[in-house]
């Protein structure tokens, strides 16, 4: 049995990390199913729940599949709801190699081919954003649909981030004008974020969460914890932190991509909106940008009924040819 990590919190509760397993976790979405299957050269794991039209939902950093959970019953009455663990998330594997988003749209491409799906739409939260599109971008044909959820390709923009905050604007709340991302150069340091935080990544978390959600209270106390039980350990650190340090393969990869053609919706909380809505019509010709203002970064726990208002609608209008 695994020791409980140390927590930020001293009303965390005492349980222990496999209550946080995908066999635990499953048992609270009624009609879902674990899966583990091989594709392209990896094993990675994924639930399902639901009929209809096959919806891809890709997790973004630091959470896992579970990070559906608060919109996938609904999904589910709709469409048939795969959410899965992406190249070094969770209970997939978290190779050497393989961060690039073009390799990780692979992974998820080899998956839709193994299971014999055509045509899919894809939803995609932060990272996994990043890798909806560059399935989309490099498999056009097999994209019916894209929905990001404050999440976009890698662009050159990224070598201009500021390091130094403006007075002022790294506050207890991130500013939506002026937003301080400084784990994305954290991110790229080889070793040291796991000597750092395997053991304690429930500090990170806790930190995290209130800094880019508007009411961290949304954040429970049981999803931190199966968050922290999934980024404790050392190659669960260093596989997240291989998704930042291959940005400089992904711009260079989406300098060859010509302009998406399918439907695109990008939904933006108040600390992506100015970004998303500036930069997601260079790269889609469909598109359209819907903010919450009223919501932070995470917005499937903050505001999961309005995510669903506007999700719904995208998905059932006229489809793209099949």
């Amino acid at each position: 049995m695994k020791t409980p990590h140390p927590t930020a919190s001293p009303a965390a509760p005492t349980v222990a990390p496999d209550s946080y397993s995908d066999a635990e976790l499953v048992k609270k979405l009624p009609g879902f199913t674990n899966h583990y299957v091989t594709v392209n050269g990896i094993q990675v794991h994924y639930v399902e729940g639901g009929s209809g039209e096959p919806l891809i939902c890709l997790p973004g950093w630091p959470q896992t599949w579970w990070s559906f959970h608060p919109v996938a019953a609904q999904l589910a009455e709709h469409y048939r709801v795969i959410m899965l663990d992406i190249r070094g998330m969770g209970t997939s594997d978290k190779p050497a190699t393989g961060y690039d988003k073009k390799t990780m749209g692979q992974d998820v491409y080899a998956l839709t081919q193994q299971l014999g799906l055509s045509k899919v739409a894809l939803m995609g939260h932060d990272i996994g954003g990043m890798v909806a599109l560059s399935f989309a971008f490099n498999y056009p044909e097999a994209t019916d649909k894209v929905i990001l959820l404050d999440g976009s390709h890698p662009t050159e923009g990224m070598r201009y981030m500021t390091m130094l905050p403006a007075p002022g604007t790294f506050e207890a709340k991130m500013n939506g004008d002026n937003p301080y991302m400084w784990w994305m150069a954290f991110n790229q340091i080889k070793e040291l974020p796991e000597q750092l935080l395997a053991g304690r990544f429930r500090y990170l978390l806790d930190w995290l969460f209130g800094y880019v959600m508007i009411d961290d209270s949304h954040m429970s106390e049981f999803d931190r914890e199966v968050y922290a039980a999934a980024y404790n350990h050392p190659d669960s650190i260093r596989a997240a932190t291989g998704w930042y340090q291959a940005f400089n393969q992904d711009i260079a990869d989406a300098n060859s991509y010509p302009r998406l053609t399918m439907p695109v919706l990008g939904i933006a909380s108040y600390v992506a909106y100015n970004h998303m809505s500036m930069g997601l019509p260079h790269v889609a010709e469909n598109v359209e940008v819907i903010g919450l203002p009223d919501s932070g970064h995470y917005m499937f726990e903050e505001k999961p009924a309005r995510v669903l208002d506007v999700v719904l609608p995208f998905l059932q209008a006229k489809p793209a040819q099949r």
